[in-house]
């Protein structure tokens, strides 16, 4: 196996000014020292792999430093320092909480407590995790974490500062420790590789300081994968692989398509990168920190945000020219719907492509928005019109125009051939109005949609004008006839019926009679149908005035004695009375029921 030890141990600091990226709490502690300020009880809280635990380990070693240099830093050569290195040290006592929680731990450790320092002025105790401790073992360390002896010193180490109950945050000098920054990370692998001889390009250091998500400690365990994996010399193409990390030139090559409109082209890039083993909602988040980081670059002063490398700022930079804000903003929205959503949808490529799909047509939407056209299902990419002259249509009197979403689905005619194009007629109805003046090729949408519109308010003129109670009433009047439920027929009969416009507008006398109009969903379809008026509605009213109807009673059955019933039998057969005698019956006998 050999004597071979990870980077996170190797490089372990030993001084203050070794630390990544906690400057603020090293310079706390030595201000502390140089001023005699120093608690008898810290806590530092933080992410995991920031150095808690490696600067708790510093204080202790500083406490007991024979010979102290100015700067407050331990000197690693006297006694005390080198029983610390070799792990000899008497004076400090280093305490896992996740798996010595309990009151007893506690106690021992209280027990040491009482003796002084063998060497040196202090005696550290260390409790590591220590959110991790019984909330009867918290109470037994309260009093002596209140008021130690003046040679005892705590420092408490923790990741979740919110699970240690108040009165011990409260008897702490609480510091918090940052997550280390990507770059802070690159320059300390940087470091170790110019000592252990390997080369590594920077592209591929951001990888892993952007894997390790703030850790050093994950950096540190991923650079030591990779040495093992590439040996003396890190690329980049291995740390993605190795990684399972999504190029970037993925995301370049998407954005760029996005932009031309390329529908074929990002299906294929999406399936490319499925094909490689990555899941749906890794590509899209990745697509969002990319789109985050093209945001990030349309403004120089917020350049400084992006956390990769020089080169790659610079690819960024310049497509971040090349997309507007109000595609990456869409892009963006798109993204997070498409990530919330994710989970639940049961055909998960199919819920990403549908995404991807609308990004695609972005910046089209967008014009259409600012042009004031209503929003349309487009489905295929359209000839970049802005570069086409724009000449006024000679309309002919027929008054024909190009089919806008056909021009979408092909491409110019070279040889002029407008009998091969396909055709919208617009009827007579409209010719009364001036059509406005459109392109050859970009035909507006909104002038469409005018005159749909126009189309509808003269049907709905058309309904307004014929709908009267004459033709109303004798359909409201079938419909009744259909009803087989007593309530609802007499509650239909009762309501009073009245024209408003497009509406027909019912009266009722109570809520309960509300009720049960709402409820005859087929009322409505059978009037539209009848009056072939597919826009009517309806409304509902109620009208305490009215009076309720006469219900109709139901008929009741009339239950026959024997008697009665061989009477009844008699007037429909006289001949039953020779049957009778014949057989010796009386119409009171069992037998005659």
């Amino acid at each position: 196996m050999g004597n071979f030890v990870v980077s996170a141990r190797k490089y372990r600091p030993n001084r203050f000014d070794e630390v990544v990226g906690q400057n603020h709490v090293s310079q706390t502690l030595k201000n502390a020292l140089q001023n005699d300020h120093l608690a008898h009880a810290f806590l530092f809280c933080g992410p995991r792999g920031v150095g808690k635990t490696t600067c708790a380990r510093i204080l202790a070693k500083v406490l007991n430093c024979q010979n102290l240099g100015e700067d407050h830093e331990a000197c690693n050569a006297c006694s005390s320092c080198t029983s610390f290195n070799e792990n000899a040290s008497f004076n400090i006592t280093e305490l896992d909480a996740a798996s010595n929680n309990s009151v007893e731990h506690i106690r021992a450790l209280i027990e040491q407590v009482r003796f002084q320092p063998q060497q040196g002025k202090y005696k550290v105790f260390i409790i590591d995790e220590v959110h991790m401790l019984s909330q009867q073992a918290f109470n037994a360390f309260l009093k002596t974490l209140e008021e130690p002896p003046p040679y005892a010193i705590f420092i408490l180490a923790t990741t979740e500062k919110h699970k240690i109950i108040p009165t011990i945050l409260s008897r702490c000098q609480i510091f918090d420790f940052r997550r280390i920054q990507v770059q802070q990370t690159v320059e300390h692998l940087q470091g170790i590789c110019a000592k252990e001889e390997i080369k590594a390009s920077k592209d591929a250091l951001h990888i892993i300081a952007q894997k390790a998500d703030g850790a050093l400690r994950d950096a540190l365990s991923i650079f030591d994968r990779m040495v093992s994996f590439s040996g003396k010399e890190i690329t980049y193409n291995d740390v993605i692989e190795h990684l399972n990390v999504l190029d970037y030139d993925y995301f370049f090559k998407f954005v760029d398509a996005l932009l031309e409109e390329n529908l074929p082209e990002i299906l294929n890039i999406f399936d490319d990168v499925l094909k490689k083993g990555f899941d749906p909602d890794i590509f899209i988040n990745g697509l969002a920190e990319h789109l985050r980081n093209l945001l990030v670059c349309k403004d120089e002063k917020s350049l400084s945000l992006l956390e990769v490398s020089d080169g790659l700022k610079e690819r960024y930079h310049t497509q971040a020219k090349l997309s507007p804000s109000s595609f990456i903003l869409t892009a963006l929205n798109l993204s997070n719907e498409c990530d919330v959503n994710f989970k639940m949808a049961r055909n998960k490529r199919l819920h990403v492509e549908m995404a991807l799909i609308k990004m695609t047509y972005i910046n089209r939407a967008v014009k259409l928005a600012k042009s004031g056209a209503a929003p349309t299902t487009i489905g295929a990419p359209v000839p970049n019109v802005s570069k086409q002259k724009k000449t006024p249509d000679a309309a002919s009197p027929s008054i024909v125009k190009e089919d806008p979403i056909a021009f979408n689905k092909a491409t110019p005619d070279p040889e002029g051939k407008e009998e091969d194009k396909p055709k919208l007629v617009i009827s007579a109805s409209f010719k009364s109005k001036p059509l406005p003046k459109i392109s050859k090729m970009n035909l507006s949408l909104s002038a469409i949609d005018k005159l749909v519109n126009d189309k509808v308010n003269q049907e709905a003129n058309k309904e307004k004008v014929e709908l009267s109670m004459e033709l109303l009433q004798p359909i409201w009047d079938a419909y009744i006839d259909t009803v087989t439920s007593p309530s609802v027929r007499n509650t239909l009969k009762a309501a009073v019926l009245e024209i408003n416009q497009t509406r027909i507008l019912v009266k009722v006398g109570n809520t309960i009679s509300k009720s049960r109009v709402q409820q005859e969903s087929d009322l409505m379809e059978f009037i539209r149908k009848e009056l072939e008026t597919p826009r009517l509605a309806m409304e509902i009213e109620i009208d305490e005035t009215l009076k309720p109807i006469e219900i109709e009673k139901p008929k009741v059955k009339k239950f026959l004695l024997p008697k009665e019933k061989y009477e009844k039998m008699h007037e429909i057969n006289p001949l039953i009375e020779e049957f009778r005698k014949r057989f010796g019956l009386k119409p009171d006998q069992e037998e005659m029921t």
